[in-house]
This record gives structure tokens, C-alpha cells and sequence, in this order.
């Protein structure tokens, strides 16, 4: 079949594209941002075609998807509807993958990525297994039984996949609008848990949340707390990582080390080795491959320039945020952290604002650049600016697009870029100063 991806160089759609090239389909796509995004290197190795305007033809058999960040009157998207072309939800034909295979999801406010990725790592290395994962990455192969798969609630989007076995690493208060508030949120991953998975639920325990829900599938519970069926203890968090123990049933299980930074990992982590144990991987294989694991791209992810050390990740929430800046701490504790977050939509950045101020204030400097949105128009929130962040910071300051000398004074420390969105360019330009 044919497929045409509409914002085909965002995170989900980049991955979707690569699993349906993957699959033997037929795929392009186009997107408004010009400019190279981390995500597009699985586009660039399989060759799929990205257009950036709309003077080429479309085959009328071709299924057309589109990213939510296109407005529904997008030039592209009248295009294809005059041209009678059928439009799938994006979810919908992610749906139709998870229904193919034997499909883990995992599901929560934060940590899906790493966690998703952690669950690949080994299950790729063992059996072999299908993925897709939120920083553009994904494969498939039609052989494989397997199919881990990072599920987003944005939109309730997920409650249009079928998994056999989920996993809900936690759940928080984010992307309200889309929702009613906390308790919707709550009943929208109950739906997931009861209704649309087949077999059993892991989940984190710890998460006051997630405690609420009432499972009405097979439930295995895993924290830092003792009455989860699986749990560490013993933690030590230090600049080359964690290590812990894990108990599962009351029963010593096994020692693990994990090249992460962070309690939050250690969670991760939990949630991995219990889906491992599901799929009958043994302890030492278990924990010879977590020792080797590379997280996925923009978590954390770390160069070294001429003694300075710039961090990138994707953190965007308040408490993403935080546990970022906390694994900063933990690796480098002796240097001074100089913080750069872009803000991304005008309503997380009205809802969480004084969640952000606090969270950035634990930097020794903040820069915060204007707010990056492509899905809701700035007229819809008055007063909302970057301002009302910097304002009340500690020692924060605005700084624009093309102001990355600002940042390079800051020689022998660390600099942690912060954003969903697009914030690269500033990381690059620093680093071309830096060098």
C-alpha cells in the first residue's frame, strides 16, 4: 500500500513512517520545517521522500495520515481532501499495528521513552522485536511476534491501541487541553488498563495515581515501596549511574547496575526487568544487557566540548524537569548548571507556571526562550509569555533564537538544554562558539 505522512518529521510520524517502510509499504511525507530534525535520520536511511511544498502529485490510492500540530486548514490537508484522497487518523493505523503482533505498551506521563527503549534493548537482543519509539526511532519486521511500542495519551490516543501486555509508569496532571482535569486522565488510563489490554498491566505502584484505578486484568506492581510485587532497595546514585537491588515476591531477585542517572531511571528500569521476567528472560541476561544500554536520543544525552559539558534533553514538564536537573546534580556534582528551556504551548506553560519557576529555580542560572508552539495560536492566551516564568526566577533571563554567545562564557560547566520542541539550533550554534 501507499502512505503519505503529513508532518512527517515529527517524533511519532517520523516513527510510524519508518515502520510502514519497514513493513514493504510504500511511503512519503511532508512537513513545513525545512531545516534537518534529529528525527528524520531513520527517513534519510530508507530513502522515504519528504516534501516541503505542494506542487507534486499524489497517487489516488494513497492513504494519507497528519500529524495533530497541522490545523485542520493546513494548505496540505485542504490538498489532499479536494483530491479525495482517504485520511486515516494517525492513531488509528498505529492501532491496526498493535492488533498485528504481540504488542507491550507503555504507557504514563513521563518516562515512556526510556522505558520503552530499555524493554527493546533486551527483547531485541533475545528474540528479536518490532518497536516504536517516541524520539523518531522504529523498525519492523513482519518475521517478528513481538511489538514494544511507546503509547502516548495525548489526545487519548491510545485508546485506539490493543496491546497484550501495557505498562503505566505513572500518571500526572499534563496536556490539559485535551482533558478535564486530573480525574479524566485517571479514567482515561483505567479504559486502556481494562479495556483495551488483552492480558496483564505493570504498573508503578509508588504513583499515588495509579492507585486509584481498580485493574480488572492480572496486575504486577513495581516501586521503591515494599508492598509492590517487585521493588529496589539498597539504591546508590552516583556520577557513573545507579545500582540497586531488586526484590520481586518478598525474594531477593538480583543486583543490578544502570548507566542512568536518577531515581526516576531506577523506576525504568523496575518496570523493564518485570516485563523481561513476563517473557521468561533469565536474571543474568537481564542484567549483562541493562549494563550495556544507550538511551534514546535526546534523553540525557551528553557531549563533551573543550571541558564543557552540554546536555540535551527532552524534558518539558515540571517534574521531567526537575528529575533532569537532579541527574545533572548527581553526575557533576562540583559544577556550576546553567539551564536553557524552551517552552512549548502556551497552555502547559499557563498551567504549570509556578511548577516551572520552582523547578528551574534549583539551576544556578535559567535562560528561557519564547514559547514554541505549532498547535494553538498565541491570541487564544493573552498575557501568556515566556515573561511569566523568567520574571519570578531567581536568576533568569530571556534569550533568543540567535543568542547562543550568551551561553558561551560558561566555560568548564554544565549546560542542559530542555524542550519538546525544537531546540537545537541554539545547542549547535553554542557548540560551533565553543569549538
Amino acid at each position: 500500500m501507499k502512505y503519505y505522512c503529513i508532518g512527517i518529521k515529527g517524533a511519532g510520524m517520523a516513527t510510524l513512517a519508518n515502520l510502514l517502510c519497514d513493513l514493504g509499504h510504500e511511503v512519503s511525507g511532508y512537513d513545513d520545517v525545512v531545516d534537518y530534525k534529529f528525527t528524520q535520520e531513520g527517513l534519510d536511511k530508507r530513502k522515504i521522500k519528504i516534501y516541503y511544498d505542494s506542487n507534486h502529485s499524489i497517487d489516488s490510492d494513497t492513504i494519507v495520515t497528519y500529524s495533530k500540530a497541522f490545523n485542520e486548514d493546513h494548505r496540505e490537508l485542504v490538498r489532499v481532501r479536494e483530491m479525495g484522497l482517504t485520511v486515516k487518523k494517525y492513531n488509528e493505523l498505529i492501532g491496526d499495528l498493535t492488533s498485528d503482533f504481540e504488542t507491550i505498551s507503555v504507557s504514563g506521563t513521563h518516562g515512556k521513552t526510556t522505558t520503552s527503549s530499555l524493554i527493546t534493548h533486551i527483547l531485541n537482543k533475545v528474540y528479536g522485536c518490532n518497536y516504536f519509539i517516541g524520539d523518531g526511532s522504529g523498525y519492523a519486521n513482519s518475521k517478528n511476534k513481538l511489538f514494544v511500542i511507546e503509547s502516548d495519551e495525548f489526545n487519548k490516543h491510545f485508546l485506539a491501541y490493543h496491546p497484550t501486555i501495557s505498562v503505566i509508569t505513572n500518571i500526572e496532571r499534563e496536556h490539559l487541553e485535551c482533558y478535564d482535569g486530573l480525574n479524566d486522565i485517571i479514567d482515561t488510563f483505567s479504559k486502556f488498563a481494562n479495556c483495551n489490554t488483552r492480558d496483564s498491566v505493570i504498573v508503578c505502584g509508588d504513583n499515588e495515581n495509579i492507585r486509584k484505578i481498580v485493574f480488572q486484568k492480572k496486575v504486577r506492581y513495581y516501586g521503591f515501596n515494599e508492598d509492590n510485587d517487585i521493588y529496589a532497595k539498597n539504591v546508590v546514585l552516583d556520577s557513573n549511574g545507579s545500582s540497586f537491588d531488586v526484590y520481586r515476591d518478598g525474594k531477593f531477585y538480583g543486583h543490578f547496575n544502570l548507566p542512568l542517572y536518577g531515581r526516576h531511571m531506577v523506576l525504568n528500569a523496575l518496570a523493564c526487568i518485570e516485563v523481561c521476567i513476563l517473557k521468561g528472560i533469565e536474571v543474568d541476561t537481564i542484567q549483562n544487557e541493562l549494563v550495556d544500554f544507550k538511551n534514546a536520543k535526546r534523553r540525557f544525552a551528553i557531549e563533551e566540548i573543550n571541558g564543557t559539558t552540554i546536555i540535551d534533553d527532552y524534558a518539558h514538564h515540571p517534574t521531567e524537569i526537575e528529575v533532569t536537573i537532579d541527574s545533572c546534580r548527581q553526575k557533576y556534582p562540583d559544577k556550576k548548571l546553567i539551564a536553557v528551556f524552551k517552552p512549548n504551548t502556551y497552555s502547559r506553560t499557563r498551567d504549570f507556571t509556578e511548577e516551572f519557576i520552582k523547578v528551574l529555580n534549583k539551576a544556578d542560572k535559567t535562560y528561557v526562550t519564547e514559547i514554541d508552539c505549532n498547535r494553538e495560536k498565541s491570541e487564544d492566551y493573552p498575557g501568556v509569555n515566556s515573561h511569566i516564568i523568567i520574571d519570578k526566577l531567581d536568576n533568569g533571563e530571556l534569550l533568543g533564537e540567535n543568542e547562543a554567545i550568551k551561553l558561551a562564557d560558561y566555560k568548564n560547566e554544565v549546560i542542559l538544554f530542555m524542550s519538546c520542541a525544537d531546540i537545537s539550533h541554539i545547542k549547535n550554534d553554542l557548540i560551533r562558539l565553543l569549538k
